[in-house]
């Protein structure tokens, strides 16, 4: 594979699906003092061999070795490094509702190089208290906080009705990357980036193979 081809082929939106799986396969359950194959990671996790062999030659370090495979400790390490996990970005959260409070307590998100500073709220109960130990600031607060602290990732979780306008504040406060969890599409400047959580997408993808699953047992 040429450097152009392997650079085409690691950015791809499918690999960086699949990563985060493969790190947690890697960190829960192979032998972190050995090696580990492409087929024994394919075989455990059910996955086509040759695509995870694809997958790992574009991010590994070493290319592995014959018959014995990768270094399990040196793969995770590559793996991480390819995702951005050693580097920490710092975030802040706009919604302390139910789903932004659950975010905000998520003690793991420093294992994946994310680190939420803070959240903002329009609500007056809930601009003053504290989240996980995290300081819920007035939303008007947003742009001069994120550009004083240069945050450059932003977190949506506000109803969908004031989506835009908190993107918009984001925006004006140098956000460059959105992780939006609101059900609506954001109007961004070309250098902004925007990874849409649509939950009702994935449950539709979920329940039409659920469906085809289903109608395959009936036919046989």
């Amino acid at each position: 594979m040429t450097n152009k081809h392997k650079s085409s082929y690691a950015i791809s939106k499918q690999l960086l699906q699949r990563l985060p799986l493969y790190l947690n396969f890697l960190k829960n359950y192979a032998d972190k003092d050995g090696y580990v194959s492409a087929p024994m990671i394919a075989s455990a996790m059910r996955l086509n061999e040759v695509q995870v062999r694809k997958d790992l030659a574009a991010v590994s370090s070493t290319g592995g070795k014959p018959k014995t495979g990768f270094a399990t400790e040196q793969l995770i390490r590559d793996i991480e490094k390819f995702l951005g996990y050693d580097n920490v970005d710092e975030a802040v959260i706009a919604g302390a509702g139910r789903l932004g409070s659950a975010l905000l307590a998520y003690s793991r998100f420093s294992e994946y190089g994310l680190k939420i500073l803070m959240g903002f709220e329009s609500d007056e109960k809930l601009i003053g208290t504290e989240i996980a130990g995290k300081q819920i600031l007035s939303i008007d607060k947003l742009p001069d906080v994120c550009k004083r602290l240069n945050i450059h990732i932003g977190i949506i979780t506000v109803p969908a009705e004031s989506a835009q306008e908190v993107c918009d504040k984001m925006i004006a406060g140098g956000i460059q990357a959105i992780w939006n969890f609101a059900p609506i599409h954001l109007n961004v400047p070309d250098h902004v980036l925007v990874q849409n959580q649509d939950m009702a997408a994935s449950l539709a993808i979920l329940s039409k193979h659920l469906r085809e699953k289903l109608e395959k047992k009936e036919e046989v």
